[in-house]
């Protein structure tokens, strides 16, 4: 049982597993609705074709300078990935990312998110927190696992307009946003006291929506998630320190 979905920190990993996650969720439902992969695809497909046309509005010209950061040029190639990745965020709460009322809002999320996660890098390299080849093989080689292989992760990396260059790329700055997050914000103990009161009080919430496990067989899961959310917020406390010395301008 799912709690809480934590999210990674760099959209094009998340991106990738999501695309892993949709292709199997797909094949789950047909088989659960008693149809046949396929069924019903052209009505499916002219839907998916129109929202992704939305979607697409929203991106920026790859070259486009978005936000300088400490004077770092921020692109819209980078832009559009982050993008993507919030599209699919508001998709999975219920929410059109294509509406009027959200297309501000999701470009601020954005734009906020691409600075943060700029200022992250820029503070481990500073520091010279290193990645090793042999870290970034493994990644890749686990992603890669999720696909079914090195092709599949290849074709679906491709239908986005991803290479393994800058999939590669991405994996190492993620590998080194979670080496320095560790520095500033390492993962505490969580009480067996915390996790019964959250148990509760998510128990208290979920009344009446069928039986929990006990909370034994969810502690793990719970205890991870609190440390988690935790280490969130000292990230973000931190992000706002950074921010008062940092340089930033935003072009979009």
């Amino acid at each position: 049982m799912k709690l809480k979905k934590l999210f990674l920190p760099f959209a094009v990993i998340a991106l990738a597993l999501g695309l892993a996650a949709c292709g199997n969720g797909d094949k789950e439902d047909d088989e659960e609705a008693g149809q046949n992969p396929g069924e019903e695809q052209e009505v499916d497909q002219e839907a998916i074709d129109e929202m992704n046309a939305k979607l697409a509005e929203q991106q920026v010209d790859e070259d486009l300078i978005v936000a300088v950061v400490n004077e770092e040029e921020l692109v819209g190639q980078r832009y559009n990935i982050v993008l993507q990745n919030i599209q699919t965020q508001y998709q999975q709460i219920g929410q059109d990312p294509t509406t009027d009322e959200l297309k501000d809002v999701i470009q601020e999320h954005t734009l906020n998110n691409l600075v943060n996660e700029t200022l992250i890098l820029q503070e481990a390299k500073a520091e010279k927190i290193e990645v090793s080849s042999e870290e970034i093989d493994n990644e890749y080689g686990m992603l890669a696992e999720q696909f079914g292989g090195e092709e599949a992760l290849e074709a679906a990396l491709e239908s986005e307009k991803t290479d393994i260059e800058t999939f590669r790329e991405n994996i190492a700055d993620s590998i080194l946003y979670s080496k320095y997050q560790e520095q500033v914000a390492p993962l505490e103990d969580v009480s067996d006291e915390e996790v019964q009161a959250y148990y509760d009080e998510f128990a208290a919430q979920s009344e009446g929506e069928g039986e929990l496990p006990p909370v034994e067989d969810l502690s793990d899961e719970i205890r991870n998630m609190i440390a988690q959310d935790e280490q969130q917020k000292k990230i973000m406390g931190h992000l706002e320190e950074l921010k008062k010395d940092a340089d930033i301008e935003l072009k979009i």
